[in-house]
């Protein structure tokens, strides 16, 4: 546990920034907390870092005792039009390494006029919690590898949830999947909490182009929609083109924007 007091403006209580385990930090002010700090890897490798600060002068604090201690390079993700907080980790300096889109997709079939949309001939869409867990996983390692041997998995959404073991899967209850006779083609995840979230949809690359990520769409929104969602929401890069298209064909519509910044 490492301790560094100081004072953050002339008249105020000293504060004193305390690591508190090996990836959390603390701002104390008479052993009160007013600032933490938090770094985490994700699956790829890379560690995050995120600051919860009231003030510019201990959010600047818990940086730099954080940035002393963690290896180089450092990833965070911020809310674009949270203009301060971006300006804080700008000042800490992070430059933007990227931007990516949150869409709200509508799920009504009827809205978003993907009714009729089926799966090509020779291919049937599993439901969720109806896969084949070691034909998904198959079909997942697939994908992340064809991926990374092109733009890298590092162009897919930021936010990735770190599961134990390298599982890259987790859950296999939480996808849907593209099947033929003896493989997997694509796959769709989603999370349903407040509001339903797409976190991916992919298709092996040589089976791309024939309908299979539209009507893994058409079916993940209409079960959404079955169960009382009215809409749906997910993150594109915003250089993923085929992405943007997929979505804004189904009547999404982008409605802010996440930043990753790089340090």
């Amino acid at each position: 546990m490492n301790t560094q007091p100081f004072t953050p403006a002339l008249g105020e209580n000293a504060v004193t920034i305390t690591r508190v385990a090996e990836r959390h930090w603390h701002a104390l002010d008479d052993d009160l907390v007013v600032g933490r700090g938090h770094a985490g890897p994700r699956p790829d490798g890379r560690l995050f870092v995120s600051i919860d600060a009231w003030h510019d002068a201990v959010f600047d604090r818990l940086a730099e005792a954080m940035l002393a201690e963690l290896p180089a390079p450092l990833y965070t993700v911020v809310d674009e039009a949270d203009v301060e907080l971006t300006a804080r980790w700008r000042r800490a300096g992070f430059v933007i390494r990227r931007r990516e889109w949150e869409y709200l997709v509508p799920t009504d079939p009827r809205v978003t006029g993907l009714e009729a949309v089926l799966p090509p001939a020779g291919v049937t869409i599993v439901p969720a919690g109806q896969a084949d867990a070691r034909l998904l996983r198959e079909a997942d390692r697939a994908i992340r590898d064809e991926v990374e041997a092109t733009v890298g998995w590092q162009s897919m959404p930021a936010e990735v949830v770190p599961h134990p073991g390298g599982d890259t899967v987790g859950d296999p209850a939480k996808y849907a999947v593209a099947a033929a006779p003896d493989r997997y083609l694509g796959l769709i995840r989603v999370v349903t909490a407040i509001r339903p979230r797409i976190g991916l949809v992919a298709v092996r690359a040589g089976e791309q182009r024939r309908g299979i990520a539209r009507a893994l769409l058409a079916h993940a929104l209409a079960t959404q929609h079955r169960l009382g969602f009215d809409a749906a929401w997910t993150e594109v890069h915003e250089s993923n083109q085929a992405a943007s298209a997929l979505f804004e064909g189904a009547g999404g519509r982008p409605v802010s924007s996440n930043l990753e910044l790089v340090r």
